[in-house]
């Protein structure tokens, strides 16, 4: 099933996909341009961990002519660079480089600590898309990305959707692409990631507990491109969804 939180006159509601229309937890049914997207956040309307992956395909790694990790390079994002499905990312003043990622998000589903491998997926309970842009220009390397680069607000568009996790066969083989005002600019796949779902649940478990909620972005395939005012980015999964996203000016 395909869940959604949205904004609709005034109040937030929970909402589910009913044959191209949003089924509000109320009964009412209406039409996807009706409302306000927000990130579809579950259990919780807040994360209370979001982890990103670094270089996590090979073919990105070599774009950016680093060598592939060994170990998962992982940073902490804030929930305040989170919005939602067609909403607005401000492109900052003077900035000559920012560009999108294409990402399958992990949606923890119930508590984890010390889980194996071979347990992972128990503990996922659904997955989403995100487009987690970088600003280029304030990036020192990318295996310590600053805040700057990967933690101002707006800029990790999330959504439409959070799709069950018994409803996505194989996570780990899911086409991802990204087009740019309707121009495809990004392809890959989920089976090329170098640390795979279950590989980072069982990596981060045995040191944190996870908790219902919390998201990790795997990180996105080689293909990325600066972007500007007016653009329109469109990132999309395979059985996921596709996250719509216009890039804003400064103010």
């Amino acid at each position: 099933m395909k869940h959604a939180r949205v904004r609709y006159q005034e109040a937030v509601h929970r909402a589910t996909e009913r044959d191209g229309a949003l089924l509000l937890a109320d009964g009412r049914v209406v039409a996807f341009e009706a409302v306000d997207w927000l990130p579809p956040l579950e259990p919780t309307p807040r994360p209370r961990t979001i982890l990103a992956l670094g270089l996590n395909y090979a073919d990105h790694a070599k774009e950016l002519e680093f060598k592939a990790p060994e170990e998962p390079l992982v940073f902490v994002k804030g929930e305040g660079s989170l919005i939602g499905h067609r909403q607005l990312t401000r492109r900052p003043a003077g900035v000559q480089f920012m560009h999108y990622e294409c990402e399958l998000v992990i949606v923890i589903g119930r508590t984890a600590k010390k889980v194996r491998r071979d347990d992972a997926y128990d503990f996922i309970g659904g997955y989403t898309v995100a487009n987690d842009y970088a600003i280029r220009d304030y990036l020192e390397n990318w295996y310590r990305p600053n805040l700057r680069v990967k933690n101002r607000d707006t800029c990790t568009p999330i959504g439409p959707w959070r799709v069950d996790a018994q409803d996505v066969p194989d996570p780990m083989a899911l086409a991802l692409q990204t087009t740019v005002n309707g121009k495809l600019t990004q392809s890959g796949n989920t089976r090329d990631m170098i640390f795979d779902a279950p590989f980072l649940i069982e990596y981060f478990s045995r040191f944190m507990t996870l908790q219902p909620g919390d998201l990790i972005l795997t990180g996105t395939p080689d293909g990325v491109v600066d972007c500007q005012p007016g653009d329109v980015v469109v990132t999309e999964i395979e059985h996921i969804g596709a996250l719509v996203n216009t890039i804003q000016g400064a103010s």
